[in-house]
């Protein structure tokens, strides 16, 4: 492991594997270097890529500073970009790639040579109620100092029966899932309204790929669907047999092709 120190002070801890083109991992809610599925990526991709895997800031080992604003993120990036180098892709999963996208178009073609994101859950017009009503129960939870209450919101809006969240509640892993609570605004917040963000969108001039799995519901791939018609030049693939929860096997060929220009050529 490895840390840094971001722009506001935060200190930061990253790992770097691997040998190749850089690419920096990005995770999503309630996720990070010790616990989601950034660590099997990186793995998968380390033999073709250079791979920066970080805590996000209030996760695992990394600090935090308050108040939170999605540019001190955006900061944390930017400074891991310097650590690796000084130009790197982006990859970012679910909410995660709300992020990545923000990054992308704040710091440019300068620091950010290109930018993949997996299924980010950007919604179409008749979904966006169900995203301000999540947004109102997470914030209300956290104000009221009710971090449990911040993850049950959120294990609902992920779907999880209400009989599910009751368990999940029992088990072992629950203490760290409310630990982790207060980010859960963190990635709301890089989500935005959750529509999407075609102004930003439009703004991009690296290359981008977006990508959503074969087995996940229509709603999950409306989002990179219509960001890839959005970006210039962008292109979207479908990860065959996968749903939100995507295997490091599945993805990591889409990711090595896009992102490393002598598999491209080989493939």
């Amino acid at each position: 492991m490895a840390t840094l120190t971001s722009a506001d002070g935060t200190r930061i801890a990253y790992d770097i594997v691997g040998d190749g083109p850089v690419v920096i991992l990005v995770d999503g809610a309630m996720c990070f270097r010790g616990g989601g599925p950034m660590r099997p990526i990186a793995e998968a991709l380390s033999g073709q890529l250079t791979v920066v895997l970080y805590d996000r800031r209030g996760r695992g080992e990394s600090g935090d500073t308050l108040p939170f604003a999605v540019e001190r993120e955006i900061q944390d990036i930017a400074a891991l970009i310097d650590a690796a180098g000084g130009h790197a892709a982006l990859f970012g999963i679910s909410s995660g790639g709300a992020l990545a996208l923000r990054a992308a178009t704040a710091l440019g073609a300068t620091l950010v040579s290109a930018l993949a994101v997996y299924e980010v859950p950007f919604m179409p017009p008749g979904a966006l109620a169900g995203a301000a009503e999540y947004t109102a129960a997470l914030g209300a939870a956290l104000a009221a100092g009710r971090p449990d209450e911040a993850v049950a919101a959120f294990l609902r809006r992920v779907g999880t029966p209400d009989a599910a969240i009751t368990g999940i509640r029992q088990s072992p892993g629950w203490s760290g899932m409310v630990g982790l609570a207060p980010t859960l605004a963190y990635d709301d917040a890089a989500m935005g309204d959750s529509t999407v963000p075609l102004a930003l969108a439009a703004g991009l001039s690296i290359p981008t790929l977006t990508l959503a799995g074969g087995a996940s519901p229509e709603f999950l791939s409306y989002g990179v669907r219509t960001l890839a018609g959005a970006v210039p030049g962008a292109r979207f693939e479908v990860v065959e047999g996968q749903d939100h929860d995507v295997s490091a096997a599945a993805i990591a060929p889409h990711l090595q092709r896009f992102l490393d220009p002598h598999a491209a050529a080989v493939g």
